[in-house]
């Protein structure tokens, strides 16, 4: 499913239009993304948490050439699916 599929599929379950719908997905997705560069995380209980995790420094290698490589660390966005999601799948 890609957003417009998701937006169409919104607006259907929740008898508004598609521009509604996707105001709705944008504001949706802009509060968790403000959420989650403060460093908080973001609980839906029965769906599931986004949280932020630091990923350490570290080395890997570059396939083409085989040399060594310093791998930045970098803050990555996390989900972990709550109980009812776990269960509905």
């Amino acid at each position: 499913m890609n957003k417009a599929d998701l937006i169409a599929h919104l607006a259907e379950a929740a008898g508004i239009n598609k521009t509604q719908a996707n105001a709705a997905l944008d504001a949706f997705t802009d509060a968790i993304t403000k959420t989650l560069k403060k460093g908080d995380s973001v609980t839906l209980v029965g769906f599931g948490t986004f949280s932020v995790s630091k990923r350490a420094a570290r080395t890997g290698r570059n396939p083409q050439t085989g040399e060594t490589i310093k791998i930045k660390a970098k803050k990555v966005a996390r989900f972990k699916p709550g109980k009812g999601l776990s269960e509905k799948i």
